[in-house]
């Protein structure tokens, strides 16, 4: 039997947990936060209304494994995702479909569609730079429209820096359908948790070799020294899991790798509904990116409504502020290679997760990473 401590209760140090836990091992927690779950931390609100504080999380997944072991620690409810983007005042699906094409260009509406089917036959969707390099000229003029009033406007405001110098992936992930009734996923497996999240996390941890100590910061009780993981001075007796941003674990030393923030504002009216969908995008508004109406995510049989305004802003280490998304560019990735090399070079010392990896994660990958840890771990025993 082995000690293994793990900094951060997400969804990755919780997977890790109770794999070890189930094969003999000794975990503990510790969590900064007064909370488990990390950014999956749900609640009921005062007015009934289950919300998630830390914006709208959606399990959906290809992957028949991870549904199965997913599903295997809390009860599901299928659910399909419907956003929406606002554009010149009008609110149309994303994934962008035909309907964008007949909101926007009813004069042109079916010469742009005829092109599309056209340029690109048998194919069902294409990201917006596809389009945008394309030589037709009512198809150059559809992508864009959709780039100037949608991609570029919302993309600057989430990363705070300019389109040209982000990661072109961002621009994969909202695509082009070329058919009508969008679906924002199309993974076989969409569901939301009937009760909630955190009946995930707390079934996960519950296991009596895990222990969980909240309101405290791991990097307060672990330090690296001389290629050696040191827990209160003490050479490490095991092996530590780190789940949070990879350069503050070495205090920043080479420079902060950039991450994303959020500030939400949260508001409750007593009104059936604020919006057509439980999430919506406004690329042109001054300094929000979107609005997540809570109970519609799942829909939830309540009077009143509980929404959320994003606002996103940039990370600083030590201000009271979260690390949401890592900012994908060439000079980050650069940065966290040399984090990522020099962690490599410690003993007893495992770093995964969004933001130690430096990476994204749907929560179906952050499951595979976790699961993939305890693997390469149990089987190193």
């Amino acid at each position: 039997m082995s000690n293994y401590y793990i900094i951060g209760s997400g969804i990755v140090g919780c997977v890790i947990a109770r794999e070890l836990a189930d094969h003999g091992h000794t975990v503990t927690i510790y969590e900064r936060r007064n909370h488990i779950g990390g950014n999956l931390y749900d609640y009921t609100d005062e007015y009934g209304i289950r919300v998630q504080q830390y914006g709208p999380h959606i399990f959906h997944t290809d992957d028949e494994e991870i549904y199965n072991y997913f599903t295997k620690y809390c009860h599901v409810e299928n659910y399909n995702l419907v956003c929406g983007s606002v554009m010149d005042g009008q609110c149309v699906p994303t994934a962008f479909d035909f309907q964008a094409i007949d909101t926007f260009f009813p004069d042109e509406k079916e010469v742009i569609k005829d092109r599309i089917q056209q340029i690109f036959n048998g194919r069902t969707s294409a990201t917006v730079l596809e389009l945008l390099e394309c030589d037709d000229e009512y198809v150059q003029k559809f992508a864009n429209f959709l780039y100037e009033k949608d991609y570029r406007p919302y993309t600057a405001k989430q990363w705070g820096i300019s389109p040209s110098e982000i990661d072109k992936s961002i621009f994969k992930r909202v695509p082009i359908l070329f058919s009508y009734g969008s679906k924002y996923f199309n993974d076989p497996y969409q569901v939301m948790p009937t009760n909630g999240y955190m009946e995930l996390i707390t079934n996960l941890v519950e296991h009596p070799s895990i222990k969980i100590h909240l309101n405290t910061d791991g990097l307060d009780i672990f330090t690296i020294k001389n290629n050696n993981v040191f827990k209160n001075d003490t050479i490490i007796d095991g092996t530590l899991i780190y789940t949070g941003p990879i350069d503050e674990l070495f205090h920043c030393d080479i420079g902060e790798l950039p991450y994303r923030s959020l500030r939400f504002k949260w508001v409750h009216e007593d009104i059936d509904s604020f919006q057509d969908m439980p999430v919506v995008a406004y690329p042109q508004a001054a300094d929000y990116t979107r609005i997540t109406e809570y109970k519609k995510l799942p829909i939830q049989q309540v009077s009143g409504t509980t929404y959320a305004v994003e606002y996103p802003l940039p990370y600083k280490t030590g201000q009271k502020q979260e690390p949401y998304y890592p900012v994908p560019s060439e000079e980050s990735n650069i940065l966290y290679c040399k984090y990522r090399e020099r962690t490599n070079t410690i003993q007893n010392l495992i770093c995964g997760g969004r933001l130690a990896d430096y990476q994204y994660y749907n929560i179906d990958q952050a499951i595979s990473r976790a699961l993939g840890i305890a693997s390469d771990l149990l089987n190193t025993d």
